[in-house]
């Protein structure tokens, strides 16, 4: 695997409302970073460090569970809530693409969302919006709670960001946002002990996918494990300390006609002494508006460069998205997605 890094973009200016040379060199930065990887780690975010040890330490007490008393707290695929058991997802899927001789993703996951009662008079797709499952642990909503209102901080200040790094008005993805389908999954991959491992196979934490909306807010152990496509190879990304990884949604790709591209992602933990070596990892989605449309903007669209997708409500690209992921339903709309992967094998 050849060295590879991630750009790292110190946002700070946008988080302590700098002055305007400092956020166009921001803005410049990440425009750099998106064009060419659509992955970018942020410093100077200003979530607090214990903020983030008390996500780690929530993750650590619901996982560190027995399966058993985990399982409990499943809920129907719809939903997009609740706990996720290893081996019982195929992200590929949701790209369109089915491979019959790799074992099913073997991450287990925990989903929590933005629920109907967090916006009280709307009128909003309630399956979107589904009530959470907390589990029996003690003090793990509130911590969980208070990461999630940093990590909604930190997407809103980047579509800011973002706004003023493709020169689009200011408050336009805002407006594709008022009411967001947002879900933090955390995510742990490790093997139930016992489990055996067989060097020869197919062995993936999680199938290369593209996430579905508009920026995911990710933090992550500093343990190798994702990767990332770029040029055509798979590479290794580990955070730099105190970095957020950033990285570009489906949506946010239809909206700008690819110039900013949805990067290709994967998750191959490294098999330590005949077991896989555990890493965890939390993804904040933001994801738009189920009601909005969702198609390439006008600035990215001439003789040139025709519009490359057809508009779309964020409602029908997540229902699609999530019936592969959760559901083992391949995605048959998305070909330009599917494509990218099957170019590269």
């Amino acid at each position: 695997m050849t060295e590879f890094t991630v750009p790292v973009v110190d946002i700070s200016a946008y988080v302590r409302d700098g002055v305007e040379a400092d956020r166009a060199a921001v803005a410049a930065a990440m425009d750099a970073a998106c064009s060419a990887f659509g992955f970018v780690q942020i410093v100077g975010h200003g979530v607090p460090g214990a903020t983030a040890d008390g996500l780690a330490s929530a993750v650590d007490d619901l996982f560190g569970l027995p399966l058993e008393s985990k399982k409990r707290w499943r809920r129907p695929a719809g939903e997009n809530r609740g706990y996720t058991p290893p081996k019982s997802e195929s992200l590929a899927l949701s790209l369109g693409v089915q491979s019959e001789t790799r074992m099913k993703d073997f991450f287990e996951a925990f989903n929590v969302g933005a629920e109907a009662a967090d916006h009280p008079g709307e009128a909003l797709l309630a399956e979107h919006y589904a009530a959470n499952t907390w589990p029996e642990v003690a003090g793990f909503q509130e911590r969980i709670d208070a990461w999630r209102t940093e990590a909604a901080r930190v997407a809103r200040t980047m579509c800011r960001i973002f706004e003023d790094a493709l020169r689009l008005p200011a408050g336009l993805l805002a407006r594709q946002a008022t009411h967001p389908i947002e879900v933090l999954r955390m995510n742990n991959y490790a093997l139930p002990e016992g489990t055996a491992v067989q060097l020869d196979e197919d062995m993936i934490g999680m199938g290369e996918h593209t996430d579905y909306g508009i920026v995911t807010i990710l933090w992550a152990d500093r343990v190798k494990g994702l990767q990332v496509l770029h040029d055509g190879v798979w590479n290794d990304v580990i955070p730099v300390e105190g970095a957020l990884l950033v990285n570009l949604g489906d949506l946010t790709t239809r909206l700008t006609n690819e110039r900013w591209p949805s990067t290709l992602h994967r998750v191959k933990p490294p098999i330590v002494g005949g077991t896989i070596q555990r890493r965890r990892s939390a993804a904040f989605f933001f994801d738009g508006d189920p009601e909005a449309l969702f198609g390439p903007l006008d600035p990215f669209v001439d003789e040139s460069h025709p519009a490359l997708y057809s508009p779309v409500t964020g409602d029908e690209h997540f229902r699609a998205k999530l019936a592969g992921s959760r559901a083992g339903v391949l995605n048959t709309k998305a070909e330009r997605e599917s494509q990218r992967v099957v170019a590269v094998g």
